[in-house]
């Protein structure tokens, strides 16, 4: 085995455990996140106080808010379903 040979395995290696890593990292968020605690949240936000601030519209807030949202969607973090609902938040339909 050449010196080709040796960084092709190791490129193999260091994928794999990437790719491990990964799906036990989100096994684990998965696993720890609760819905409740969620739902706990949105209730606190409708009975707080304080008015919400509007989030300032302009396009490029937005077009860096999306892509950062794509940017958790393509490392796996968020599902399609979350992808989406956070998606239409964004854009306010």
């Amino acid at each position: 085995m050449g010196l080709l040979g040796g960084i092709a395995r190791t490129a193999v290696v260091a994928g794999t455990a990437t790719a491990v890593s990964n799906r036990v990292s989100r096994r684990q968020a998965r696993r720890w996140s609760s819905p409740d605690e969620q739902a706990y949240a949105d209730q606190q936000q409708e009975y707080s106080d304080e008015p919400a601030q509007e989030p300032v519209d302009d396009t490029s807030s937005k077009l860096d808010q999306l892509k950062q949202l794509g940017d958790l969607k393509a490392q796996g973090v968020l599902t399609e379903a979350e992808f989406q609902q956070q998606k239409a938040r964004i854009l306010g339909s």
